[in-house]
């Protein structure tokens, strides 16, 4: 299938794009848009932009929405979708410690990258790295 988002992928799309290969659609394909695009191509699931199906809703990102939505059981996605949630949605209390150094460091990714695919592989490696490490830490 092919997903839709916008393009100057952040925290919560980095993440999006690596639940929906991992857990969701390994064959996914991703179309990166310019926000400003005016009618979204008919061909394909789009997630993260306002009034889209998976997107932020009810104060939760739309990591959170796609986890929920596919019905994707796992804890350690759960604490994932906490830490995205808080690094990516202001919150006032800091439930998550590591929410910030993950918003920066996927800034950062976002800022060293030539594009969104180069974006997404480096950003990949990242969330293998929280996923690998959250692991251990719950058993």
């Amino acid at each position: 299938m092919k997903w839709v988002t916008w393009e100057n992928i952040g925290v919560d799309r980095i993440g999006c794009i690596w639940l929906i290969r991992r857990w969701i659609d390994p064959k996914a394909e991703f179309l990166f848009i310019p926000a400003d695009t005016k009618s979204l191509p008919k061909d394909g699931e789009p997630f993260d932009i306002p009034g889209a199906r998976y997107s932020h809703h009810r104060g939760h990102c739309t990591f959170y929405t796609l986890l929920k939505e596919n019905k994707v059981k796992d804890p350690v996605l759960t604490h994932i979708a906490n830490i995205i949630d808080e690094a990516d949605i202001a919150q006032e209390v800091n439930v998550e410690p590591v929410a910030p150094g993950l918003d920066l460091i996927c800034r950062g990714i976002r800022l060293t990258s030539p594009d969104d695919n180069i974006a997404l592989e480096r950003g990949t490696i990242v969330y293998d790295a929280l996923y690998a490490q959250l692991s251990t830490e719950s058993q």
